[in-house]
């Protein structure tokens, strides 16, 4: 399994989370050690945005890839 499909298997587990706020999460790219993704619906402009991200999935993604350094939004 590549790195894409196993971050993305990461982000498809915290996506119910996100949508039972009204908002989702969408992986746009794998760039080395790091992936980028973008938040829509309620999660655009949420003050929590940065907790969720950095705290969340973040977290979760690194750690089961302990080769993703870091998750910025795009």
């Amino acid at each position: 399994m590549s790195s894409r499909e196993r971050v993305q298997a990461v982000i498809d587990r915290v996506r119910p989370l996100l949508q039972a706020d009204g908002g989702d999460v969408e992986l746009v790219d794998i760039c080395g050690a790091t992936a980028k993704v973008r938040f829509s619906g309620n999660c655009v402009g949420c003050p929590a945005a940065f907790v969720t991200l950095h705290l969340g999935l973040e977290t979760a993604v690194k750690e089961e890839l302990p080769e993703i350094e870091r998750l910025v939004l795009v």
